[in-house]
């Protein structure tokens, strides 16, 4: 793997829905999460950080330092097992190691990062085991993600469906359809702000250039790999990237997400597309020290 990135990072993913449910709250029947205030709709960034960790395990199946420690149906004590295998010993022994030798935590917590690619990303909290006697420890990773939010308010719909499959011999002899229904969003366009710490890459997990490109191609291709019917359409339609050129930065990363500019069409009422969108950077508005990429 390369060194780790030297540069501080923020980023904004802008994609869109059409006719499909971008992220259900089940705390709401499943329909699209909604500000109940404003109406703007809301994608988590859980929602966002589990596409990108299946992208990466398509595309990096199998591959060294490539794993995936929050995996569906893989529990996370089997991935924990693997640091005992590194160290060479055992769960009841474990515990004595750490009180000889206080460096075993460090050790514990470089191997998980060198070989789980959302760790080194993202971090983790690694205490799962109920005794406590294997603790992989807690990373914070270099790159966070907030939620991300469309630019107009949404109207979600909920629309009636009826299925013709039926379950039992009882079913058959009422001949009947069973109803359902689906909520979707006609169409959304949102907005996604992350970041990206070199100084977290250096001191904890080593998060390096290569790591960052396929992070990119990750946010970029995160949908392709993911479609179902529940979801409708959705696609990532621009990655804004600003890069400082220092560890620490060159200015706030508020100033650099206020420079997007995402206007709907003055003739256009309802939006129901992508192209009734204009979106510009005002260059003016990135200071020196910082530039701005588009993906």
């Amino acid at each position: 793997m390369s060194e780790p990135i030297k540069n501080r990072y923020e980023f904004a993913i802008i994609f869109d829905v059409e006719n499909g449910n971008p992220n259900g709250d089940p705390d709401a029947g499943n329909m699209p999460r909604v500000d109940p205030e404003t109406g703007y709709g809301i994608v988590t960034d859980v929602c966002l950080k589990r596409k990108i960790r299946n992208y990466v395990d398509v595309v990096k199946e199998n591959e060294p330092g490539y794993g995936i420690y929050i995996k569906s149906g893989v529990p996370l004590n089997r991935s924990d097992n693997k640091a005992f295998e590194y160290l060479g010993t055992n769960e009841s022994e474990v515990k004595k190691m750490k009180k000889d030798n206080p460096e075993i935590d460090t050790k514990i917590r470089d191997f998980m990062c060198k070989n789980f690619f959302d760790i080194r990303t993202f971090g983790a909290v690694m205490t799962t085991f109920v005794k406590a006697s294997l603790n992989c420890g807690q990373v914070r990773g270099p790159v966070q993600l907030g939620f991300a939010r469309s630019v107009d308010p949404i109207f979600p719909q909920e629309i009636t469906i009826t299925r013709c499959a039926i379950t039992t011999e009882a079913d058959a002899e009422k001949n009947t359809n069973t109803m359902g229904n689906k909520f979707i969003v006609p169409y959304g366009l949102y907005v996604a702000e992350g970041y990206v710490s070199a100084n977290l890459a250096r001191k904890v997990t080593g998060f390096s250039e290569d790591d960052l490109e396929l992070l990119w191609n990750a946010i970029i291709n995160m949908f392709e790999y993911d479609h179902a019917a529940a979801r409708g359409k959705m696609a990532v339609r621009k990655l804004v990237i600003f890069k400082h050129d220092s560890e620490l930065g060159n200015t706030p990363a508020y100033k650099l997400f206020d420079a997007i500019k995402i206007n709907r069409r003055e003739e256009v009422k309802v939006a129901r597309s992508y192209d009734d969108y204009e979106i510009t950077i005002a260059e003016s508005e990135i200071p020196q020290g910082v530039t701005c990429t588009v993906r």
